[in-house]
């Protein structure tokens, strides 16, 4: 597809379990504004895709920027993306989905689709850590658990696409379980799916927390503020059962520094952003626990300072380099 030469612009797109975030870019990838709608997923593929298009030509509407003057549309969405197609996006109920084909025919635009944690690695990387290292992993915990790999400076997708899925890594093979990952998986464990499984049962066998006065004994609507307040007011059942989730995660990112050797393990994501200042130090000392002596030495383990917009520059980022790479 041809591209105007007067187009000045790009947007990034980055699709959520309950939330679709937008954002306009510069050709300097500065960001211009941004806009975020809820993604609705109970409502079906063809809902949400017309939900991605209505949140991209509403942000265009806001910033005063026509259709025409965009290059490209990068967009990251759950599952693993295969030539513009979405893989097992269990998350959103999506499986074989075109979303590009989709997307370029109703936009009339260059679009370029990735794994949504693939490209929140890829902004980490190029925008908060500047291109500095050339080898770096992304662990994103949210409502489950995600990642992605730098390796010599580029993103590493890996042979079916589909590295990254750290989630998937069995550090407990006796753990629990939690739907769409296996027994003992960090996404099981280390996410917070697994956080409110664990705290469920806990309450089912008698513990109890502060939680269930807002939220009942089930606990529905559980959210990373929720458990946020819990830890301020050291919630005994929430405070250990962060403490576990934090050691188990520490386990998977000892994992990852044995296999990869990265000069930066970043941690991304909602329970993290909420729960860094608790979780961070017991991941740091868990991971060195976990690892040959000596293998930590230089290795910097952090949390992303970036939050939502990690996704959106990366999927800028993206269509930038893709949209570039097309024209060659």
């Amino acid at each position: 597809m041809a591209v105007r030469r007067s187009a000045q612009f790009y947007v990034g797109v980055d699709i959520g379990g309950s939330k679709i975030l937008t954002g306009l870019f510069s050709s300097s990838l500065q960001l211009r504004g941004t806009l975020k709608i809820k993604t609705k997923a109970n409502l079906g593929k063809e809902a949400v895709i017309e939900r991605v298009e209505r949140a991209v030509r509403d942000l265009l509407s806001e910033q005063g920027v026509p259709l025409k003057q965009i290059r490209a549309i990068g967009l990251g969405a759950p599952g693993v993306v295969i030539k513009g197609r979405v893989i097992n996006a269990y998350n959103i109920g999506w499986d074989n989905v075109p979303i590009k084909t989709i997307l370029r025919r109703k936009l009339r635009i260059p679009v370029f689709v990735e794994n949504d944690c693939n490209l929140f690695t890829l902004g980490i990387h190029r925008i908060e850590l500047k291109s500095k290292p050339r080898t770096m992993v992304g662990c994103f915990l949210g409502t489950g658990f995600g990642g992605g790999i730098i390796i010599n400076g580029k993103l590493h997708t890996g042979y079916n696409h589909a590295a990254g899925e750290f989630g998937q890594m069995a550090i407990d093979k006796d753990g629990i379980k939690t739907a769409h990952s296996f027994r003992g998986s960090l996404e099981s464990l280390a996410s917070r799916s697994g956080i409110v499984r664990r705290l469920r049962r806990a309450v089912l066998e008698g513990e109890t927390t502060l939680l269930t006065e807002e939220l009942g004994s089930q606990l529905k609507g559980i959210r990373s503020r929720h458990l946020r307040m819990a830890l301020a007011e050291k919630d005994p059942l929430v405070k250990r059962v962060i403490r576990n989730v934090s050691e188990d995660c520490g386990v998977g990112v000892a994992g990852l520094i044995s296999a990869f050797g990265p000069e930066y393990v970043v941690l991304g994501g909602g329970v993290m952003e909420a729960l860094e200042k608790t979780m961070l130090p017991i991941i740091r000392k868990t991971a060195e626990a976990h690892v040959l002596p000596g293998t930590l030495r230089g290795i910097k383990i952090i949390a992303s300072k970036m939050g939502d917009d990690g996704g959106i520059y990366g999927a800028a980022l993206h269509a930038q380099e893709a949209l570039s790479n097309s024209n060659r």
